[in-house]
């Protein structure tokens, strides 16, 4: 049968890239090998920033685009373990799935290419450079224009916290923003025996650290989720010396923009404000990153009556929403879509996204394909 071909294919592909990762905006032989593949495909690629692939065919009607969308970047992580297909490449591999994604749109791309008289809509085949990094290759490919004659796009994450056999996703905010935080803390410097005599940023820095969670738990509806964390804390060189300055590092992490512009500016004035009180100076600098990632309701129903035609009624999952980040977010916020969770935790996928020891279970490759393969298809 043709789709045991495009299995076969895809579990051959997905291992050969993850025999061959490269970090974000490296993936330069990523991007060759998949390029090669869509012209021998005679898929045509269209003129997008290297190292993002971008393929288009087009639908016997045309009045409807769609894109689907894989991310190829890897990690900077070494591997562990001892599968035959390890990562060649010392200190990068791909621990979050990416090179199931490649292998998957590829299969994808091959049906598209044999079956396109039977195919109505335009096809939109992204893959794309730099989603673990910012600035984010999504953003960047929004910026040239890759959705501007897309009606919707959707995207397929496999998913090493949902059971496998499950597949799912949950209409509006699904996914966190993400950005990060750096307060730096002006003091006065001296001898540990004579405080009375410094402004001490470290002092400062505590009480600026426990503010935080009050804009959580007080500035904030309780009925939207947030996070605040601080992950460093930098200062000082030895045991009796007070230094000059402190500084914080850390992120937040949100379901709406409300809640991001709420977080930051109160940031800013619990910062200052602690820091006048005590004479010293406070500044905060954010580091913008992830917008939230929100399904769009109609397309979610979309994706919820295929799952559930298509593998059965108790396949669908309802997903909670989750405090990491995709940067899927920055095509929903230009257009209608969905993005899919396809579960496959289990025997042979135990360990966590970004563990060294983290590995995809090979079995949900197929429905990965069929999902996407039965949205092309009934896509109106």
């Amino acid at each position: 049968m043709e789709n045991e071909h495009l299995i076969r294919q895809a579990i051959k592909d997905r291992r050969y890239l993850h025999q061959h990762p490269e970090l974000s905006g490296e993936e330069y032989e990523t991007s060759r090998f998949i390029r090669n593949r869509l012209e021998a495909l005679n898929i045509e690629v269209l003129d997008y920033q290297p190292p993002s692939v971008v393929g288009f065919v087009k639908g016997t009607k045309g009045s409807k685009t769609i894109a689907l969308r894989a991310d190829i970047d890897a990690l900077p992580i070494t591997e562990e373990g001892d599968k035959p297909y390890i990562s060649k490449n010392l200190g990068v591999a791909h621990l979050c799935g990416h090179d199931g994604h490649i292998a998957i749109l590829l299969a994808v791309s091959e049906w598209i290419s044999k079956n396109a008289q039977d195919i109505e809509p335009n096809i939109v085949l992204i893959f794309q450079s730099a989603e673990e990094i910012s600035p984010s290759g999504a953003d960047i490919l929004v910026k040239q224009g890759v959705l501007e004659n897309v009606d919707a796009i959707f995207g397929i994450h496999l998913w090493q916290g949902m059971d496998k056999g499950k597949i799912g996703l949950r209409p509006g905010p699904m996914m966190a923003s993400v950005d990060d935080f750096e307060i730096t803390i002006q003091g006065y410097g001296g001898h540990g025996s004579m405080p009375h005599e410094t402004v001490d940023p470290i002092y400062v820095a505590t009480h600026v650290i426990q503010s935080l969670q009050s804009i959580i738990s007080r500035k904030l509806n309780p009925m939207d989720p947030s996070v605040i964390s601080v992950g460093k804390i930098e200062s000082g060189t030895t045991y009796n010396i007070i230094p000059d300055s402190a500084r914080i590092i850390g992120t937040i992490r949100t379901l709406s923009p409300e809640a991001v512009h709420t977080i930051q500016s109160q940031m800013v004035q619990l910062t200052e404000g602690i820091c006048n009180a005590f004479g010293a100076k406070g500044k905060v600098d954010f580091i913008i990153g992830t917008p939230p990632l929100v399904n769009d309701p109609r397309e979610s129903q979309f994706i919820e009556c295929i799952i559930r035609r298509t593998f059965g009624n108790e396949v669908f999952e309802l997903v909670n929403p989750i405090m990491g980040s995709e940067d899927f977010s920055y095509y929903l916020q230009e257009k209608p879509g969905a993005f899919i969770y396809v579960g496959m935790k289990g025997e042979a996928s135990t360990y966590p996204h970004h563990h060294p020891k983290f590995d995809i279970d090979e079995d949900v490759l197929q429905e990965a394909i069929r999902l996407f393969i039965e949205i092309v298809k009934n896509y109106k």
